[in-house]
């Protein structure tokens, strides 16, 4: 009976959205240890490994980690696009109303941390990883805030999700204008040609999710050799695929509920995994407190809780938005530091911010901490003062 219980107890924990988190987590230790270990040569020379095939027109042949970061990443950015369309549409973006906050918040908790992160590298060659500090991990950060269960306003998880979702767009934006190299206009072009076609999918009303795949995998072949970076590929081919404001699923809806577990189970560890193999040394260490680690750690850990709250806090006054509902400031503060949570994507802009390896690996170490230390004190405010501030509402 005690067996059957808990066998049961894990097959919830399993099926939970806290499982990605853990998955995750666990990733990112295994990956440390190997790669501080006689195993990390091996592992980096997997990863370098080529596959895939080439011609004189048709160029795929990459290393095992570029297929990760460049292809699976794409699916990745595929289901943020379709979780900001479904927002806009339908959810906590789809009027002024309800997404001035959120995005207003957003942009506060975009800017400061990469002020912060400009103070300390402005004239600096590490300059470029401004980018890094802006973004916020959602998985790991709503992961946290669930552990909160009912100690806090339900309506927290909601904004954070929608804040998350907007600074995700953001951090796209960024991605696509700023970390992206020489603009091959043909590729460009062809690219444009297979947005029409899905265009056209959307427009005489094709139901089948998946068909939209089909152009969509050129229009990554087209997007990657253009210049651009091939993740957008997923947000654009997202943002053709067809939704409702009705209760009956829409295509949009199906897809991205096909892909929630493969990407939270499969894709995001794998890519922890692959990027986090750091090998650690003295000249590393040393490098948390150089102008590149207190940037990063400054910006996620200060930038994005002042951002956050003072955005939110200004809002509040002149009405031009409002707070969660029976949200308190220090809920706003707690929000701001699950917000510094970087991770994935700041893990993500630091590879296309540097080509000294040195600088990528020391800002990996950075985010790392830090993420961990943001989801640390930010689980504890919510916790402890969020508690009892939810207490007073009540």
């Amino acid at each position: 009976m005690k067996s059957r219980i808990n066998l049961e107890v894990f097959k919830n924990f399993v099926q939970s959205s806290n499982f990605g988190g853990f998955l995750l987590f666990l990733c990112v230790i295994i990956s440390l240890v190997i790669a501080n270990t006689s195993l990390a040569t091996p592992l980096q020379e997997l990863l370098a490994t080529k596959l895939g095939f080439e011609n004189e027109t048709i160029h795929l042949n990459y290393s095992i980690s570029m297929w990760i970061n460049d292809g699976l990443m794409a699916i990745f950015f595929l289901l943020v696009g379709l979780e900001i369309k479904r927002e806009m549409v339908e959810g906590e973006l789809s009027s002024p109303k309800k997404a001035v906050l959120p995005i207003i918040a957003a942009i506060g908790g975009a800017v400061v941390p990469a002020l912060i992160y400009i103070g300390f590298n402005g004239s600096t060659p590490t300059s470029a990883g401004w980018g890094i500090p802006m973004a916020t991990d959602i998985a790991f950060a709503l992961a946290v805030i669930s552990l909160l269960d009912k100690r806090i306003p339900s309506s927290l998880k909601i904004f954070l999700a929608a804040l998350a979702i907007v600074d995700d767009l953001i951090a796209i934006l960024v991605i696509a204008i700023f970390y992206s190299s020489g603009i091959e206009f043909t590729y460009l072009a062809l690219a444009g040609v297979g947005m029409v076609v899905l265009l056209l999918m959307n427009r005489f009303d094709v139901k089948n999710p998946y068909l939209y795949l089909i152009p969509g995998v050129f229009i990554w072949y087209f997007v990657h050799h253009s210049g651009i970076h091939a993740t957008i590929a997923g947000v654009l081919v997202a943002m053709t695929l067809p939704t409702n404001i009705s209760d009956e699923e829409s295509p949009l809806e199906r897809l991205e509920h096909a892909l929630v577990k493969p990407v939270n189970f499969l894709i995001i560890p794998i890519f922890a995994f692959a990027n986090t193999n750091i090998t650690i040394h003295n000249e590393m260490i040393a490098g948390l407190t150089s102008p590149l680690g207190l940037g990063i750690s400054l910006g996620l850990i200060l930038g994005k809780p002042i951002g956050i709250v003072t955005t939110s806090f200004i809002c509040a006054k002149l009405k031009i938005g409002q707070l969660p509902l029976n949200a308190k400031m220090v809920h706003m503060v707690g929000l701001g530091l699950l917000a510094g949570i970087g991770f994935t994507m700041s893990i993500f802009i630091s590879m296309l911010s540097f080509n000294e390896p040195i600088f990528v690996e020391e800002a990996k170490l950075a985010v790392l901490l830090t993420s961990l230390i943001a989801g640390v004190l930010g689980y504890i405010v919510l916790h402890f003062w969020g508690g009892k501030a939810k207490k007073k509402v009540a």
